[in-house]
């Protein structure tokens, strides 16, 4: 079962901001998943050195229901035998190398978000856009790269949307928003000032809001109708925003085709008659 996943993923993107007692307990987890898998509470607790009680603080951080669900979802990642690992370039490599760690990173970035994305929400957030009369994408920097593609898209099946590379017009924008209305604020840190600003006021003039964060605790994805998140292991500077943006791509592309397939036959007419227009004037 897809739901059956992503242990492993959640306790590596969430690590760094544990309690050094849940920590300890995750950093033994990741070196030894099989025996995790094997283990009772108590077990777990003497072979990690961390208290049965913090190990149940652990679960509640990584947004189990308790020990038992997380090594089902460790179980599940095993019985793949997918590699968590990111790899980062170093000096001089060579171009065969760049190709393999770019594209791997990618993939692992999408496959890994697939185990955390909970259909639940996205099915939320595809109802909440497919009725909004406007629909608003807000990010900044990499993330205003997301929200012009999504804005590209769904202009090109006939819904009302908008995009600004402008902070300033982003805040002005969400201060008009109303209650038919949808904004999608894109940020992976879910801490931009200024994508939090744009959701507050969203929802101060009734719309709906739906985010999309790395996964975790942030700002932005407690404040919204409908948190949407993807993880990325991007922790060296070095990177950049490339995997990342990669998992927040797919996101929206989600999204896009999940609304058009709801009028497939008419996002199917607007979509020949935008690539007529556009061959008409190459």
């Amino acid at each position: 079962m897809e739901g059956m996943k992503g242990g492993l993923v959640r306790l590596r993107a969430l690590l760094d901001d544990l309690t050094p007692s849940e920590r300890k307990i995750g950093a033994y987890i990741l070196e030894h998943p099989q025996e995790t898998v094997q283990s009772s509470v108590a077990q777990l607790s003497e072979r990690s050195g961390g208290s049965p009680a913090a190990i149940i603080r652990l679960c509640k951080s990584l947004g189990v229901t308790g020990f038992q669900e997380l090594k089902l979802k460790i179980a599940g990642d095993l019985q793949t035998n997918e590699q968590f690992q990111y790899t980062e370039i170093r000096p001089k490599d060579s171009i065969e190398s760049i190709i393999q760690h770019v594209s791997t990173n990618h993939i692992q970035s999408i496959k890994d978000t697939v185990h955390i994305l909970e259909p639940r929400l996205v099915d939320q957030a595809v109802n909440m856009l497919n009725g909004a009369n406007r629909i608003f994408f807000y990010g900044v920097g990499a993330s205003n790269l997301i929200a012009l593609d999504a804005h590209y898209k769904f202009m090109r099946i006939n819904r009302t949307s908008f995009s600004f590379a402008d902070p300033h017009m982003q805040i002005s924008s969400a201060t008009t928003l109303r209650e038919d209305d949808v904004v999608v604020c894109i940020s992976y840190s879910g801490e931009t000032s200024n994508v939090i600003s744009c959701l507050k006021h969203a929802r101060e003039g009734g719309a709906g809001t739906i985010s999309i964060t790395k996964w975790g605790s942030n700002t932005l994805s407690s404040l919204a109708d409908v948190p949407l998140m993807i993880t990325s292991m991007e922790s060296d500077i070095r990177s950049g925003a490339t995997s990342s943006r990669i998992a927040q791509l797919n996101v929206i592309d989600i999204l896009y085709l999940a609304i058009a397939s709801r009028d497939y036959n008419q996002s199917v007419q607007y979509l020949e008659k935008s690539r007529q227009a556009i061959q008409e004037h190459k």
